[in-house]
């Protein structure tokens, strides 16, 4: 008999699984058709930017299709300069070959890099699915790569032993209504909005929950509004299939396990689960035009992973990877430090609750605090390691004033000693 009912009443008594809550860090895969032109100018942050420059500047190069569209700016001046007036985006589905793709070479480094969870976009605001769907042909399996991605990328993180989840993009698709969006209204309101469209996207969720089951249901902004009736009848039936499924928060306010923070778009929440996304760069899909100014080094990539546990959250960070399959390497490098610190002190992250005292500053050093039952753990971040951390020393530190050293020790309320760490990277204390 199933658990749930088509109806909020019996949906509210989901919960987000042990799992999920335990994971910590997740992977997130943007990889497509715009994956070729691999363009838009490194402008800055979501959430930095003003909503009438963000659309003409969009720094997403995943969101080409639109920022062509728009008819103005550097994606579309640079769309005009080497493919011409008339190149239609669909063309990028013929010159995506991914030949150099190795789907356990992708989850060898997620499990490198600590991940605990993947989730890939199984198709974007473009419409082109990245797995074999009966509701459509413009898909990998039959252009481009011609290989079922999402298949195949499931079966190679999962034989190692990490979970999977599949992101879809509900209430855009461009194959359907492809005005430009030059506002964070147009995106919400003026997109897809037939019913037809709405019965598409809830019939792809569908397939794509009998067909592989993801652990995470990732819908990205929100869902068709002709179909909201029909949202209870996909979450019970998600939840049926999959029992330790989670999904996001991003359905017109209707529903949520757990809340989204994009870049410096939304806000942490200590008192419910949220997860904190960005791309290891100022983009989701690979962007040619970013260099090491604008990628998180495996350092600042630590450090976002211990202030979002610290603070409730989950860490889903994303990997663009370039068309042939190849993950750039400066991401790649990020990802393995990352996961070299894990190694150490992954007991200071994984399975642990935030404690009641919340991070701070003092001066240059970020502190945050973790337990797991009655083990407590700080985290320094920002502190020199090789100069400033006195090893082998209980409760001394050189990094801070002596006043605000003391307040870190009165935070501590214990006896610390030092977990193994490298120079540039958070220093973890145990206690």
């Amino acid at each position: 008999m199933n658990r749930y009912r088509p109806n909020w009443n019996s949906l509210h008594d989901h919960k987000v699984p042990d799992w999920y809550d335990s994971s910590k860090l997740g992977i997130f895969i943007h990889w497509g058709l715009y994956s070729v032109p691999a363009f838009a100018p490194p402008t800055g942050e979501l959430g930095a930017i003003p909503d009438h420059e963000w659309f003409v500047s969009n720094p997403y190069a995943e969101w080409y299709y639109n920022s062509v569209n728009v008819g103005r700016g550097p994606t579309y001046e640079h769309h005009l300069k080497t493919y011409g007036a008339d190149f239609k985006y669909e063309r990028f589905a013929d010159m995506w070959k991914a030949e150099n793709w190795d789907p356990d070479r992708w989850a060898e480094l997620f499990e490198e890099a600590g991940a605990k969870y993947v989730v890939v976009v199984s198709k974007h605001h473009d419409g082109f699915c990245l797995y074999p769907s009966r509701y459509t042909d413009y898909s990998s399996v039959n252009r481009g790569p011609c290989r079922n991605i999402v298949g195949e990328l499931a079966e190679a993180v999962r034989k190692r032993g990490i979970r999977f989840g599949l992101y879809y993009s509900s209430i855009i698709d461009w194959r359907f209504m492809d005005e430009p969006a030059f506002s964070d209204e147009d995106v919400h309101n003026s997109n897809c909005p037939t019913h037809e469209y709405a019965d598409y996207a809830f019939k792809q969720w569908m397939e794509l929950i009998d067909d592989y089951r993801p652990d995470v249901l990732w819908n990205d902004i929100g869902w068709p509004y002709a179909g909201e009736h029909m949202l209870p009848h996909l979450l019970a039936h998600y939840y049926n299939t999959c029992p330790d499924g989670v999904a996001n928060d991003r359905f017109n306010g209707l529903w949520h396990d757990y809340w989204c923070k994009e870049y410096q778009q939304g806000s942490m929440n200590r008192d419910e689960k949220w997860e904190m996304t960005r791309g290891l760069g100022l983009s989701f899909g690979y962007n040619a035009q970013e260099g090491p100014e604008h990628t998180l080094s495996a350092q600042a990539l630590t450090g976002l992973l211990s202030s979002t546990v610290a603070n409730n959250g989950n860490l889903l960070i994303n990997v663009g990877p370039m068309a042939d399959g190849t993950i750039p390497e400066i991401q790649e490098k990020s990802l393995r430090g990352m996961g070299k610190w894990l190694k150490t002190n992954g007991e200071a992250i994984y399975g642990t609750c935030p404690d009641v005292r919340e991070s701070m500053i003092e001066g240059n050093v970020s502190v945050h605090f973790t337990r797991r039952g009655e083990r407590h753990y700080i985290i320094l971040e920002g502190v020199d390691a090789r100069e400033q951390f006195v090893p082998g020393v209980t409760g001394q530190y050189s990094p801070l004033d002596p006043q605000a050293g003391a307040r870190v020790r009165a935070a501590a309320d214990g006896i610390f000693v030092s977990a193994e760490h490298a120079e540039g990277f958070p220093v973890v204390l145990v206690g």
